[in-house]
């Protein structure tokens, strides 16, 4: 059974509690590397990282020296870094490695120990692979019962929250956060890969924002936009966001909603659409200092405007904010009409009259 990152991230500390090797298993460019990264900074460790796929023996149990007529075979930097301090030492696309060396990862993962050297006790322990229920659309190798049971295994099938509430965090562009937030099929392709095809993935929307940013080019749509958005995601997703850009200036903001209370713009939205701008308003932070009488007025005559199961989900966002904007709101009237009582309603499943 597959998790997501915010379900991994709940239950990873239980397994590095104990000192037990954690292996990552997911298609390409999802993020496994990030999380991996992002977890040592939340635990105060440096990254010891190692590409599996790139090493051979020596790489991993070092060279001899001679003492006394016996051999001794002293660590690679890398690896008496891990023994010497507590890192998260991160062994990546170990599915790819040599036999031999996936023999050495064997015993460390078993042992905690190679070749006679130890890890340090704090030092933990993960790996990344893109084997699993994927592994057919990937040269990579097999690993059997044996090695697998060495290993805390997390098969990830990230969510679209998590790349998005990872954007937010990121600084991708509202740009491309607001594209992906409503065009969520175009963040990954989730089915097998045709050979030497360009497909979208998280990775992917990651460099090409960077690149946008870098040169300017979310201004407008042009064939500028549209080639490098091609090279890095693909022919469909290139087109959908060509024409997104064309008609960004169209989108509806959050100020839209708050300050200005232009509901014309949102009267022919459906679900998909209005749980977008909730998305914008949780993104954004939007509830988190509490708001002026006159947004919360407009908030509560778009609230009133709401299907029920969108108003219910602004509800939730807005707990997770200053808990002043839900009282106001709670008191408030929208044309004699009670925004208490029409919430009431919509928990009874009834839509006000």
């Amino acid at each position: 059974m597959a998790v997501d990152f915010a379900t991994f991230s709940q239950i990873v500390d239980h397994v590095t509690a104990v000192r037990k090797p954690v292996l990552l298993r997911g298609r390409h460019g999802i993020g496994k590397s990030t999380v991996v990264y992002q977890y040592a900074d939340q635990h105060g460790l440096d990254v010891v990282e190692r590409r599996a796929s790139q090493m051979t023996e020596g790489d991993l149990v070092g060279l001899p020296s001679i003492k006394a007529n016996s051999t001794k075979f002293n660590p690679p930097d890398w690896f008496k870094t891990a023994c010497d301090k507590p890192v998260v030492l991160f062994l990546d696309e170990v599915d790819r490695a040599t036999l031999e060396v996936r023999q050495g990862i064997f015993e460390l993962t078993d042992s905690r120990k190679l070749n006679g050297h130890t890890l340090h006790p704090d030092t933990l322990i993960f790996a990344a692979v893109n084997g699993g229920e994927h592994g057919s659309q990937y040269q990579v190798g097999e690993m059997d019962p044996a090695e697998l049971d060495r290993w805390t295994v997390f098969d990830i099938e990230p969510s679209v929250e998590d790349w998005l509430s990872w954007a937010t965090d990121s600084k991708i562009s509202s740009e491309v956060w607001n594209f992906i937030n409503q065009n969520r099929l175009h963040l990954e392709h989730s089915d097998d890969f045709e050979p030497n095809k360009v497909y979208p993935s998280r990775r992917s929307w990651e460099r090409l924002d960077e690149c946008l940013q870098k040169g300017r080019l979310l201004d407008e749509s042009s064939p500028t936009l549209y080639n490098l958005t091609a090279a890095f995601v693909g022919f469909e997703a290139a087109v959908a966001f060509n024409d997104f850009i064309a008609n960004y200036d169209r989108q509806v903001t959050t100020e839209d909603i708050l300050v200005h209370g232009n509901f014309a713009k949102v009267a022919d939205f459906g679900i998909n659409d209005h749980t977008a701008i909730i998305d914008k308003f949780e993104a954004e932070e939007t509830f988190g200092n509490e708001l002026s009488q006159d947004l919360i007025d407009n908030l509560a005559r778009y609230f009133i405007m709401l299907p029920s199961e969108v108003a219910m989900k602004l509800w939730t966002v807005m707990g997770k904010g200053d808990v002043n904007n839900t009282v106001k709101l709670h008191k408030s009237e929208v044309d004699g009409q009670s925004v208490s009582k029409h919430f009431v309603l919509l928990i009874n499943g009834k839509e006000s009259e």
